[in-house]
């Protein structure tokens, strides 16, 4: 029997979703939907398929349902939780015209056309198409939808060769002492005058110490803090290929340990913040100081550049990857281009804030 879904889109407008769903042995043997601005359309769509899958051998035959229709399958039944941005992307492709073919239809022309039609930076582009390519990668040995990975790679080929995909700059920024003092006195003045606001000073602190990204901070929770082993969980970290359940114990640093013991237990969080909440002051105080193309996330590499230059554990790869938490050792080896040889922060004033 056939579902019809009543689903509210982001322009305002209402879409009915008519879903057919058939089971053998309690195994999905048939799934096919499609999308209407009417009920009475999907009302009579499905009444006019349901009818023509009751012939005899008509599940035979292969099925070949529109890309959107295979994209909002592998959303459902993917056991894996799927990540905002990853989630966000795959609705995006969903507005565009390739949406709307067949799997049979879907070359890798038709994916090269959509990719030219996407306003964003060749880096984000190839974004989306590694997105899109996990559904290819699955339609069919997994639903026996004729949706070719090959085309998939042949468009990968194409829009590298044309330019139209490229990986992201890698940024080598990283921040003088002279502008985290100007931050940390900006945000002792705040915290002064506002004292129920985001320590940005211990925040900044554990950034570079720990080097760990921002959502990764407020994700910490005190039960993940092992101070015997001075080491910290860190849960769903960023991975290409595993976000969502990436969980990875890291070493702490003796500062991003004592930036720990000093917050308080006021919550299951050691820095109950949101991500949003920090990025905003931090954002809003580097233009106020005039600290130019400075990012939160450049307190990382700096963090990382530090760990060795200071030698830690002697100063190999393998030792800064169990702080950093990266598992390619060569991704690493961007930070490996040293500016000093000491520890920049050894007669750091601002160290008095948590000891």
């Amino acid at each position: 029997m056939g579902t019809i879904l009543e689903r509210r889109r982001k322009d305002g407008s209402t879409g009915y979703t008519a879903q057919i769903v058939k089971k053998s042995g309690g195994k999905v043997i048939w799934h096919e939907a499609q999308t209407f601005d009417r009920r009475q359309a999907a009302t009579a769509w499905l009444a006019r398929r349901e009818a023509e899958l009751e012939a005899p051998g008509a599940m035979e035959r292969p099925e070949d349902p529109k890309l959107g229709a295979v994209i909002d399958r592998y959303r459902e039944e993917s056991a894996k939780a799927i990540g905002r941005t990853k989630a966000q992307v795959l609705d995006t492709i969903k507005k565009y015209d390739i949406a709307e073919l067949p799997c049979s239809k879907v070359t890798s022309s038709e994916i090269v056309a959509f990719a030219k039609a996407l306003p964003v930076a060749p880096s984000t582009v190839q974004n989306y198409l590694s997105h899109l390519g996990a559904v290819f990668k699955i339609a069919r040995p997994a639903w026996g939808y004729p949706l070719s990975y090959q085309a998939m790679e042949d468009a990968y080929l194409v829009t590298s060769r044309l330019g139209l995909t490229a990986k992201s700059n890698q940024r080598d920024r990283r921040p003088t002492l002279e502008e985290l003092d100007l931050l940390m006195e900006h945000f002792g003045t705040v915290k002064a005058r506002r004292p129920a606001s985001a320590p940005m000073q211990k925040i900044i602190a554990f950034a570079i110490f720990s080097t760990r990204r921002q959502e990764e901070i407020t994700r910490i929770v005190w039960t993940d803090f092992d101070e015997a082993n001075s080491r910290v969980l860190v849960r769903d970290m960023k991975h290409p290929g595993d976000k969502i359940g990436n969980d990875t114990w890291c070493d702490l640093t003796p500062e991003a340990v004592a930036i720990i013991k000093s917050m308080p237990k006021r919550a299951k969080e050691i820095f109950p913040y949101s991500t949003d909440a920090i990025s905003a002051a931090f954002t809003r105080a580097c233009k106020v100081l005039g600290i130019e193309d400075l990012h939160f996330h450049d307190l990382r590499h700096d963090g990382i550049s530090r760990l060795f230059e200071i030698k830690w554990h002697g100063g190999s790869i393998p030792h800064v990857a169990t702080v950093s938490g990266h598992r390619s050792w060569q991704s690493l080896q961007r930070y490996t281009h040293l500016r000093q040889t000491d520890d920049k922060y050894a007669d750091w004033r601002w160290k008095e804030i948590w000891q």
